[in-house]
């Protein structure tokens, strides 16, 4: 039986950190989905569209990683796709408390659906999608903290912005 799991997230840009997490949780999955949510009362920087073609492009080379999105609650697109687990990342303490919330919660509404923290490499303990997001409006280089998809998708966006 395949062990699939669940990746979900805004990705409003999905980032390097992003894709080592996804990287580790092939040697424990056979089979990931990234889950771009839809947030309505989020604004996003990136549209869906944007996003789920950024990370397709960005994952291009990992075998066995599709991307969609969905709106509601992951959890229960993990038990309609079949998904034992939802993966997250910690890169902080404070992730953690956010983290044991949402999986007490996941877990109220479906125990079969494990929830697994993946801890961030040191080197992105720092990296959010917030944080790029600033940077790339200030004008500062983000090529080094995101995949290539990214840093297209960050010049085409600004170039029309000017």
């Amino acid at each position: 039986m395949k062990k699939i799991a669940i990746y979900p997230g805004s990705f409003d840009p999905f980032t390097n950190g992003h894709y080592d997490i996804l990287r580790r949780a092939l040697k424990v999955f056979d089979e990931i989905i990234v889950l771009v949510a839809i947030q309505p009362n989020k604004v996003a920087y990136f549209s869906i569209e944007e996003r789920v073609d950024m990370i397709k492009e960005a994952i291009s080379d990992l075998p066995g990683v599709s991307v969609d999105s969905s709106t509601g609650l992951s959890v229960e697109y993990a038990l309609k796709h079949q998904a034992i687990a939802i993966i997250r990342g910690l890169r902080a303490a404070g992730d953690f408390e956010y983290e044991f919330k949402l999986a007490a919660g996941n877990r109220f509404l479906h125990e079969e659906i494990d929830m697994v923290l993946f801890m961030a490499d040191p080197q992105f303990t720092f990296l959010s999608s917030s944080t790029v997001k600033e940077l790339a409006l200030n004008d500062v280089d983000v090529s080094p903290l995101v995949p290539p998809s990214v840093t297209k998708a960050f010049r085409k966006k600004l170039k029309k912005a000017e």
